[in-house]
């Protein structure tokens, strides 16, 4: 009963079922749950796992080394405060945008193209967050005392500042980590009955049956799953919104040049947007190759996040275009000298790294042959996150390393323990998504049985 396609299709009726070249209901589960419970792990699976692992190896030295010695051991001094930490935050938390975006936004409007990858970006979505929500954290100095942020009974009167920017930051990560958990979690149920009835090892099956909550593909339970899935995408779609724009006001509520921007919300959830599906395309087109997945990820799909890089792109092409000509027509002394040495300072270079991974290089997808080209898109997603995380880099260190005082000025410069933490949290993203692609389907076989269309005698007999 678990393999049944369920009563109606959640991508809805805006478009008519497909056909997978080559695919009957039951190939199609074989394909993808083999991944899982065939008990063969590829040796390019163990490859990057190992040196996945050696990052977040490397991620436990550098934050064992920050508990023992501090924030010291950082570049950052005054003015620079923030440095490698927030720039990292800001990073992972645009990355994880994209998987909100995809399942939830596109659920609600009856895209039934998001299904190849919906599961995989919800994964990426927690992955991300995780990276991103304990930097915050790491940069507070004293993290043993984080708690302090949550508005707890205490005794000693010690209540959160919730004036503070970082206070909403915790209330903003936490609230969407948990609803893309639960999202991410109900979506997998009907998959997690399905490898419980297919797997042949006792303690695999105990866990799938154990985490699969006793589903048996009822009418009454598809009745349920579906209800609690469009109400769950209802409350994450605002989050992709509310928690970027949140993250902006860190920002933009203060007085420093760069920073007071009103354009920053919408700046910075449309920048969330394009890293996240960059990232998505980084990371699905090797595991497509590897796995063999070209009849469910297609050229189709890819030519769909291409637009939508495309699309969100030029809008954060016109927020640099915004900030550039507000900074002219104020004739503020301050934020003009801000963006004269943004484009010819100590760190003009990376400016103009952003502006060419940014603005320049996704101009190729007005090609409809740059949009179905797997290299060319592999390349430019590499390009596009490097210059988002520079972006980054430019928002944050650069409008800070000049403040009202020039006595005061003073330039950032990385240490061997800021680039360890970068990249062990990449090490941490990588594993945590490695192991996701062993041990859960990477691809939705609930909805993409929704979406097979075979004869109805042949449809009978495969579901008897």
């Amino acid at each position: 009963m678990a393999d049944h396609p369920g009563p109606g299709s959640s991508g809805g009726p805006t478009e008519a079922p497909v056909l997978i070249p080559g695919y009957t209901l039951q190939t199609m589960t074989d394909k993808i749950s083999s991944v899982v419970i065939s008990g063969r792990t590829p040796r390019i699976w163990w490859l990057g796992f190992g040196l996945s692992f050696l990052g977040l190896c490397c991620l436990l030295v550098a934050v064992t080394a920050l508990l023992l010695l501090g924030v010291g051991i950082w570049g950052i001094s005054r003015p620079v405060m923030w440095g490698f930490a927030i720039t990292n935050f800001v990073w992972w938390i645009g990355i994880g945008h994209a998987g909100t975006f995809i399942s939830a936004f596109l659920l609600l409007m009856r895209q039934t193209w998001r299904t190849s990858i919906n599961r995989f970006a919800e994964a990426m979505t927690l992955f991300a967050v995780a990276c991103a929500g304990m930097f915050p954290l790491l940069h507070l100095g004293r993290p043993k005392f984080f708690y302090w942020l949550f508005p707890y009974p205490s005794v000693y009167q010690v209540w959160p500042q919730f004036r503070s920017p970082l206070v909403w930051d915790v209330v903003a990560v936490s609230t969407y980590f948990t609803v893309s958990l639960l999202f991410w979690y109900v979506g997998l149920i009907p998959d997690l009955a399905t490898l419980r009835d297919r797997t042949r090892r006792r303690g695999a099956k105990a866990v799938y049956g154990i985490l699969s909550m006793g589903w048996r593909g009822s009418a009454i339970h598809w009745k349920r799953y579906e209800s609690a899935y469009q109400i769950l995408a209802g409350l994450a779609t605002p989050l992709v919104i509310s928690v970027h724009t949140v993250v902006s006001f860190d920002f933009s509520v203060s007085i420093l040049p760069g920073w007071h921007s009103t354009i920053f919300p919408p700046y910075f959830v449309a920048g969330a947007i394009f890293s996240g599906f960059a990232m998505v395309l980084t990371l699905i087109l090797p595991i497509r190759a590897a796995f063999g997945l070209h009849s469910f990820v297609t050229a189709r799909h890819l030519e769909n996040m291409a637009k939508l890089l495309l699309v969100t792109g030029l809008i954060v092409a016109y927020g640099y275009l915004s900030e550039g000509f507000m900074a002219w027509w104020s004739r503020d002394p301050y934020d003009r000298s801000m963006m004269t040495d943004r484009l010819s300072g100590a760190y003009g270079p990376v400016t103009w790294i952003v502006l060419g991974c940014n603005v320049a290089a996704p101009q190729i997808l007005w090609s409809s042959r740059a949009r179905r080209s797997v290299i060319a898109l592999f390349v430019l997603s590499l390009l596009i996150n490097i210059g988002m995380w520079t972006e980054r880099f430019v928002i944050v260190v650069q409008s800070l390393h000049r403040d009202f005082l020039p006595a005061a000025w003073h330039l950032y410069v990385p240490t061997i323990w800021d680039w360890a933490t970068l990249l062990g949290s990449m090490g941490l993203f990588l594993t945590l998504l490695f192991l996701f692609i062993r041990f859960l389907p990477v691809l939705s076989m609930s909805e993409m049985r929704s979406l097979l269309r075979e004869e109805p005698a042949a449809e009978g007999r495969l579901l008897s």
